[in-house]
């Protein structure tokens, strides 16, 4: 599904990331952990075709297409997804309003009004989300806990191939880390599709099940494992690995 090769990138003048090398397959979950500022962020952005960033050299080719230079419509439309730490507040447009164009966007159909308040209607009971929020301007007045699960209700109506989900459970309490996970699940469940899930805490991935753990450091991947690496760092931190 994804291939990157050789990937170097800069913001400005500043090398950010170095010599990324990583395939991941169909329905696969990969975890990148590492210090702050170490690239894991940086790496999501790039990887969706943010313009504040610039690939100086290497490849990303996305199910079978190279995209290294396209824009991050083309790469959303095409099912990329980005879930951001701190999703933005537009005031305006509705949560409701959003979800059905971005649908429309992604499966290329104009989608009949009563099937999609159904198909958001189902997801947001999933997440344990109040129906009034579908009316709402988009995270506008949200907790921080909605503003994460407004996201997952995004990864379960845009079906994306992959996820790319940066912090997700960043200040989420007990509960919500749950619900949020049940919700990933359920996206896997229904769609088949890949993660790539950057984060500092551990809580999330108790939840699902992780194929590869990626340790990156400076920009640049500097371990790998499988699951069990998650616990080794959580043992002996990141000096020791």
């Amino acid at each position: 599904m994804l291939k990157i090769n050789n990937l170097y990138a800069n913001v400005g003048e500043k090398e950010i990331l170095r010599n990324i090398n990583l395939t991941v397959a169909d329905g696969e979950t990969r975890v990148f952990m590492g210090p702050n500022g170490a690239g894991k962020s940086t790496l999501g952005h790039v990887l969706m075709g943010n313009p504040a960033y610039t690939v100086k050299s290497g490849s990303i080719i996305f199910n079978g297409e190279d995209i290294t230079d396209k824009s991050a419509d083309v790469r959303a439309r095409a099912g990329m997804f980005l879930s951001f730490q701190e999703p933005p507040e537009v005031m305006g447009l509705s949560l409701g309003a959003f979800l059905r164009s971005a649908a429309e966007q992604r499966r290329g159909a104009v989608i009949r009004l009563w099937d999609f308040k159904k198909e958001l209607g189902e997801a947001m009971d999933l997440l344990q989300m109040d129906k009034s929020y579908a009316d709402r301007s988009l995270n506008e007045g949200f907790s921080g806990g909605e503003k994460k699960k407004a996201e997952i209700l995004q990864l379960l109506i845009l079906k994306p191939s992959l996820a790319i989900l940066d912090e997700t459970d960043s200040g989420l309490d007990v509960d919500a880390v749950r619900l949020v996970s049940e919700g990933i699940r359920e996206y896997q469940k229904r769609s088949g599709g890949s993660l790539i899930i950057v984060t500092h805490s551990t809580r999330i991935l108790e939840y699902l099940n992780v194929d590869y753990t990626h340790v990156m450091v400076d920009g640049s991947i500097t371990a790998e494992g499988d699951g069990s690496l998650v616990e080794r760092i959580n043992r002996d931190g990141y000096g020791n690995i």
